[in-house]
């Protein structure tokens, strides 16, 4: 999942082959044995779109194993989460027609649902950043290594949906230990007053969590 022009994207491919050739999915493939599932993740991500996630937010999410999820017979798929910053337009690879970023809030439509169980994984990965939001600092990896107080409301308003009060958000923030850093620089917005920068701190949770209203 990425922001782009202050919406959520997820990241999805056409499908190149059967079974659901030309349907909308989430980037996927088998696992090439000795690799492990992290390893399968990040080529698979190369492959399919052309981004490198090695230096993304990347996290197990879930593991799938219905024995009716995919008509070719039982498969079982571990889904990850990989969040980042605006990136890039994805290249298609392998057995993907085409990559794009697509709106989350226009995925999975029921007139154009996704292949498999991908539109229950694209929920439960929605929920999953939803949360992380709340108890961990994941939020900044939406962010550049630099952003203001603004751009790291946007994220939690974009991702929850919700919009916050700017002085009341500031206050958590910077009373939350080690979740930013006051960095000495500013950007500049325009004609008012340039921005202070920030940076991601040292906290691995959040103590007290953020919670969504």
């Amino acid at each position: 999942m990425t922001i782009r022009a202050d919406r959520l994207h997820v990241l999805q491919v056409l499908r190149g082959k059967e079974p659901f050739l030309g349907g909308s999915a989430l980037p996927g493939g088998f696992v090439r044995l000795p690799e492990d599932l992290e390893a399968t993740a990040l080529r698979e991500l190369t492959e399919e779109t052309g981004l490198d996630g090695s230096a993304l937010h990347l996290e197990q999410l879930h593991s799938y194993i219905a024995a009716d999820r995919d008509p070719r017979g039982p498969v079982a798929s571990v889904a990850y989460l990989a969040i980042a910053p605006n990136l890039p337009i994805p290249v298609a690879g392998t057995d993907a027609a085409r990559a794009r970023w697509e709106p989350l809030d226009d995925a999975g439509r029921a007139s154009d649902p996704l292949a498999f169980d991908h539109d229950q994984i694209l929920a439960d990965g929605l929920e999953r950043a939803r949360t992380k939001l709340e108890f961990t600092p994941v939020a900044t990896a939406f962010c550049g290594s630099t952003f203001t107080m603004t751009e790291l409301r946007r994220v939690y308003e974009i991702v929850w949906g919700v919009a916050l009060d700017p002085p009341n958000f500031h206050r958590k923030i910077t009373s939350t230990p080690g979740f930013v850093v006051e960095t000495d620089t500013h950007r500049p917005l325009g004609a008012g007053r340039p921005a202070r920068l920030y940076r991601r701190g040292t906290a691995k949770v959040l103590h007290p969590p953020l919670l969504r209203p």
